[in-house]
Formats: structure tokens, sequence, C-alpha cells
């Protein structure tokens, strides 16, 4: 029987907070259990496991990302779109750094076909890099091109990685006005097999 109280969400909700103070990877069913007070296997009345517990925080932290994306992005276009964009993703990423790790995790496709949230992160990136002119396939290669820039800053940045005595916030910036100018000349097929 199921423990009075604990359901999924209550359970994900409590997970992803424990990731953000100690780390995605130190997240485990025997931790969220001690932290209810409760056996271990009474949490299996509520996920699969562990590999469901993490899909669900992912699909917990993919959805409040894109919350934070699509509301500072909306209104806007071109240049200010993208720092807005790049902006509440970077704060998120800093802020709630077990939940960012989760939206890392690859996920089944159909999964992603089948969330909402996720659904709706495609559709706003897809839409703020329209307003520069982009088509599949170059829309697709513009969004691996920013996921990895903002993906590998926040990465860096949150590892303390950068030692040079310039202030990152400024290099952030410096980063996003170099990708708009990319997205603004993006090359063309014609130009890449050049």
């Amino acid at each position: 029987m199921a423990r009075a109280g604990l359901t999924a969400d209550r359970l994900t909700a409590a997970a992803a907070d424990l990731a953000d103070e100690v780390g995605l990877d130190r997240v485990t069913l025997s931790a969220l259990a001690r932290h209810f007070g409760v056996k271990d296997a009474s949490l299996y009345s509520h996920v699969r496991g562990l590999q469901d517990l993490r899909t669900r925080i992912a699909l917990l932290a993919g959805g409040e990302l894109i919350e934070r994306i699509a509301l500072a992005v909306a209104g806007r276009a071109g240049r200010d779109a993208l720092a807005a964009f790049a902006g509440a993703y970077r704060a998120y990423a800093l802020r709630h750094p077990g939940r960012y790790a989760a939206t890392q995790l690859p996920l089944d496709q159909a999964l992603i076909a089948d969330t909402p949230a996720l659904r709706r992160t495609a559709d706003i990136t897809s839409s703020m890099l329209r307003a520069y002119g982009l088509e599949e396939p170059d829309l697709t290669d513009a969004v691996r091109l920013l996921r990895s820039t903002f993906h590998g800053y926040c990465a860096l940045e949150s590892a303390g990685a950068f030692g040079a005595p310039r202030d990152v916030d400024r290099s952030w910036d410096k980063a996003v006005q170099a990708l708009h100018v990319a997205l603004e000349h993006w090359p063309s097929e014609a130009d890449a097999n050049v």
C-alpha cells in the first residue's frame, strides 16, 4: 500500500531539490526515502526506479526552464530575444545545478514528442531562430550551436573554470553578441561546401 502523502509529483519535486543541493548523481532512492522517513520499497508505488525518477526530474526541470525562457523572450525578436533566451538559460543553470544537469540527460524521442513542455521548447527555440531567416537543416545546426555554447559556458562557469580576471558576465555578453552575428551571417549550404 502506498504511504499516505507520497505521490510521484511530490517525490519528483523533492528529488529535484535534493539534486540542486547535492548533485544529480548523488540522488538515490535511498536518499529520497530517508528524506521522507520511509523505506526504499515505499517509493516503488510511485516511481519505477532511479531511471524513472531521473526522467521525471528531467521533465520537471525542462518545463521550468522553458517557462522561464518563454517569459524572457515574450515580445522580443532577433538580438533581444537571443539575449533574453540566453540569460534565462544561464540563470536557471546556475541557480538549479541539479535540475539543469537532469535537462542534459538523453530522453526517449517518443517521450519528448509526447511531452508538452519539451515540444514547447522546440517551438520557442525554432521561432526565435526563424527570426534570423533560418529553416531546416540550418535550424537544427543553429540549435546545436546555441545549446553547446550555452551548456559549455554554464558548465565551465559553475565549475569555477574561468580563471582569467575578466568578468564572466562581460564574457557571456560577448559570447551572446558573437552568436547573434553568427546567426545573422549564417553560411548557406553552398558556402559550407567550399
